[in-house]
């Protein structure tokens, strides 16, 4: 049973500037977001990808129980002879998911299996192909070869986790080791964000759908199908409404259905006021819906709203401008209202293996680029070649972007830059 959250604070994207930097937006954007998704029982082995919704302190310790390491015997390092090596007779064997309360005489080994309970006084396991062992009348013993360290191969009771100790915390997407962590604790299920519902579609007359015969004018929409893959990559759902013809009625009931059952509605193309661009004023009427002009390039005009409690996000129609405009803006907030923390990407210093002699200053920049070597076969990142933003060619040849901030006016060879792979934005570089 999903139970609901507070809703979104009315009018969160309203500001006074008429121009915001890529921080301001950011800090902005992260100010205001809040999960706007319910919350869910989910079983844990299900659970990878979902946004926790609960802090979780392990209530055992991991490993519960102190055992052996490795297949082997035990025995106690007071017995040994660190130096010369010692033999010992084997009086017990302990067996994996089998407590046995053995107490062995000094001087007397276990024959033990890895993951075996640790017997009493015994806390150091010597591996099975590192002795010589011999049976003679139905008695075995074991030489144990000098060099081996108090508590070798033994893995200790709380040594991975202790009683109480937080362990997987509120807001954190479930990654596959997360669950391996829960299930070790012994959670069956765990408290999960339920899966944010994203809408998208595209706008415009020109705009077409593969498979379609191409008419004069007309352009294919790259859009939709990358932006599904993007939103599906943080964990929501999503639903293609298809394409919006330049009709105010028509984009006016379409965002007036999608509002209703859809967290968020995606839109790209026609985010600015021309006479056709009807998503803005059909936002407005409908709720409200606030451009804001960021300084960044690619992108700039940007579209943020909300009809009732469905956020409105309005995308520029270039595909490379699209692109980029979700992995700064788009996907942290798509994160948030799922649940989950405000992803920062890690910004990575390397030297630049191209120049840039003259840049626009006054507005932060995010240039395409792949790693390369540089001097002394350090590793340096190139920026690819054009900047258009309808070269999609240059988001296949990317493995991230370069940020270059509004301050400089030029980029020297060799200098450091800060690039920020894809992979920072959950997405896979094979």
């Amino acid at each position: 049973m999903s139970l609901m959250t507070r809703k979104l604070r009315d009018d969160c994207f309203l500001h006074d500037e008429d121009r915001l930097t890529h921080a301001e937006a950011v800090a902005m954007l992260r100010e205001r977001m809040s999960p706007v998704v319910g919350i869910e029982q989910i079983a844990t082995e299900e659970a990878a990808g979902r946004y926790l919704a609960q802090t979780v302190k392990a209530p055992r310790a991991i490993p519960a129980h102190t055992n052996a390491a490795v297949d082997g015997y035990a025995f106690a390092f007071a017995d040994y002879d660190a130096k010369k090596g010692s033999t010992f007779e084997v009086t017990g064997r302990a067996a994996a998911g089998v407590a046995e309360d053995m107490q062995l005489a000094p001087g007397s080994a276990a024959r033990i299996f890895t993951g075996a309970t640790m017997p009493k006084g015994l806390e150091t396991v010597v591996m099975q192909e590192d002795v010589d062992a011999r049976e003679r009348d139905g008695v075995i013993t074991i030489t144990i070869p000098p060099g081996l360290k108090e508590g070798a191969n033994c893995r200790l009771a709380g040594e991975d986790t202790k009683v109480g100790d937080v362990v997987l915390h509120t807001g954190q997407r479930l990654r596959p080791q997360d669950l391996a962590t829960a299930a070790a604790a012994g959670l069956a299920t765990l408290e999960c964000f339920a899966r944010l519902t994203v809408a998208i579609c595209s706008t415009g007359d020109e705009i077409i759908r593969p498979g379609q015969p191409l008419e004069p004018g007309q352009v294919y929409d790259a859009n939709a199908p990358m932006l599904r893959g993007l939103i599906e990559a943080t964990g929501a759902s999503c639903e293609d409404l298809g394409i919006l013809t330049d009709k105010a009625d028509v984009v006016e009931q379409a965002l007036r259905d999608a509002a209703s059952q859809f967290d968020v509605v995606i839109t790209s193309g026609g985010a600015s006021r021309g006479e056709e661009d009807h998503i803005v004023n059909a936002t407005d009427r409908l709720g409200r819906l606030h451009m804001w002009q960021i300084a960044i390039k690619p992108g700039r005009p940007m579209a943020f709203g909300q009809i009732d409690d469905c956020v409105v996000l309005g995308l520029p129609g270039n595909p490379v401008a699209v692109f980029v405009c979700f992995l700064l803006y788009v996907r942290p907030v798509l994160v948030r209202l799922a649940g989950g923390d405000w992803p920062e990407p890690v910004r990575y210093p390397l030297q630049a293996a191209f120049s840039v002699p003259k840049k626009k200053t006054g507005r932060r920049e995010f240039w395409r680029g792949f790693l390369t070597a540089g001097d002394n076969g350090a590793v340096a990142v190139e920026k690819f070649a054009r900047d258009g933003s309808g070269l999609i060619s240059s988001l296949r040849a990317a493995d991230g972007l370069i940020e270059v901030g509004e301050d400089e006016a030029e980029i020297k060879h060799g200098q450091q830059v800060s690039f920020i792979p894809f992979s920072q934005f959950g997405i896979s570089s094979f």
